[in-house]
């Protein structure tokens, strides 16, 4: 975008995602090129060229929107924002016919009120186009053609292009939901904290509407984290490079392929497992992924080495506690019974319910669901002997045609 030198500080990006993956997701714009990356608290910061901002939108599990900063200045009160918003030429970054939505954060500065720091915003964008045009642009509501971050923090005020559009969470393979279903790149950033790499089976047992276990398979297959998307908000910008898009797409879908490694998802709840397959077969995942409604605690496996990802309900409310501690328990004792030689991985709120697991974990990541804090906590069980029988071996054209025809038809 050509805006003046002031307000463009080279090619550098912020990518934001959940608290407590700032790690992983650096260490996955490195793998994608990206220069001078530095992790702050729920972000990270990069430099890089438009490529690898297509690239990390497109690629990128753990981010949850990537920005591009254009105008950072000191301000301490609304009338000084007002003024240096103004100073930005907005008619050279979107035009009269485009809508515009602004979203705003702050912290330790004296403009207290978020959402009205996005109304001087938007105010100053508006009166601009009206004295340079005598027309104004419209703001939209959920959705609209250019998204603009405001960030305050200790009166530094980041105005920012927000090239996601919608949170990039929004993957565009869940078509239903059970309640309170687990944010797609949370889950994605437990997968990478384990480190798996699809060298044992993957079990989830409380898959609720099956978020782990398509994001595990996605990992596995290196389908791209958008490939299910339909558009992000740096196509609505004016210098869009759509051959430049395309090239980013097809060298990232090239690498997509079919695995040998298991993946399991269950349920007790057949209205969750119902969901579950539909998300699956909307994902072209249906044929990868084995689906059953079943109580956890009947689960056997068929190797003695494996790794189980899951989250179990939390049980936060008083009337559940007796239940929820029941719960817990049956997990510490199911671990021990049928999962020898496995390693789990379990994320909850209820630390006083993790207690009565029984078993000492040997890792434990702090990470936000949300709001809530929870904990990520790794059970190492002892091993036992791996059993034969061997891994099937999926045909990999079909698989490659299925993927084909979400791409071209992702709600059917």
């Amino acid at each position: 975008m050509s805006l003046t030198k002031e307000y463009i500080p080279g090619m550098d990006f912020m990518a934001k995602t959940v608290s407590g993956l700032e790690e992983i997701l650096a260490e996955e714009l490195r793998e994608i090129g990206a220069n001078d990356v530095e992790p702050i608290i729920r972000g990270v910061k990069f430099r890089a060229g438009t490529d690898l901002l297509y690239k990390a939108n497109y690629l990128c599990r753990t981010a949850l929107r990537i920005l591009k900063p254009i105008g950072v200045f000191e301000v301490k009160n609304q009338d000084e924002l007002y003024a240096k918003v103004l100073k930005i030429d907005w008619t050279k970054v979107f035009n009269l016919n485009q809508t515009f939505i602004i979203h705003a954060t702050v912290f330790h500065t004296e403009l207290t009120n978020s959402h009205y720091v996005a109304l001087k915003t938007k105010d100053a964008i508006v009166d601009q186009f009206r004295e340079k045009t005598g027309k104004r642009p419209w703001v939209g509501k959920e959705k609209s053609d250019i998204y603009i971050d405001v960030h305050i923090s200790h009166d530094v005020c980041t105005i920012s292009l927000d090239s996601s559009g919608e949170s990039l969470h929004k993957r565009g393979y869940r078509v239903a939901a059970d309640k309170a279903p687990i944010n797609e790149v949370l889950a994605a950033g437990m997968i990478k904290l384990t480190g798996w790499k699809g060298e044992k089976d993957f079990y989830d047992p409380m898959c609720g509407s099956g978020t782990i276990p398509i994001e595990a398979a996605m990992q596995l297959m290196h389908i791209p984290a958008g490939y299910y998307r339909q558009d992000f908000a740096f196509m609505k910008w004016s210098d869009f490079d759509a051959d430049l898009w395309k090239k980013v797409k097809e060298e990232a879908d090239a690498k997509m392929d079919e695995s040998e490694c298991r993946i399991f998802a269950s349920d007790r709840s057949e209205k969750a497992i119902g969901f579950a397959r539909l998300n699956l077969k909307n994902a072209g995942l249906h044929k990868d992924i084995e689906v059953k409604a079943k109580y956890f605690d009947s689960i056997q496996p068929e190797e003695k080495k494996g790794i189980l990802v899951f989250n179990p309900p939390y049980g936060k409310r008083l009337e559940e506690r007796g239940d929820i501690i029941d719960l817990y328990k049956k997990i510490g004792d199911t671990l021990k019974q049928n999962f020898s030689g496995f390693e789990a991985w379990i994320i909850s709120s209820n630390f006083e319910a993790a207690k009565f697991i029984g078993l000492r974990p040997s890792a434990r990541i702090s990470l936000f669901n949300g709001p809530i804090e929870t904990k990520f906590l790794k059970f190492e069980l002892y091993e036992g002997t791996k059993r034969g029988g061997g891994q099937k071996r999926r045909d990999n054209k079909s698989f490659k045609g299925r993927m084909k025809g979400r791409r071209t038809n992702p709600q059917t």
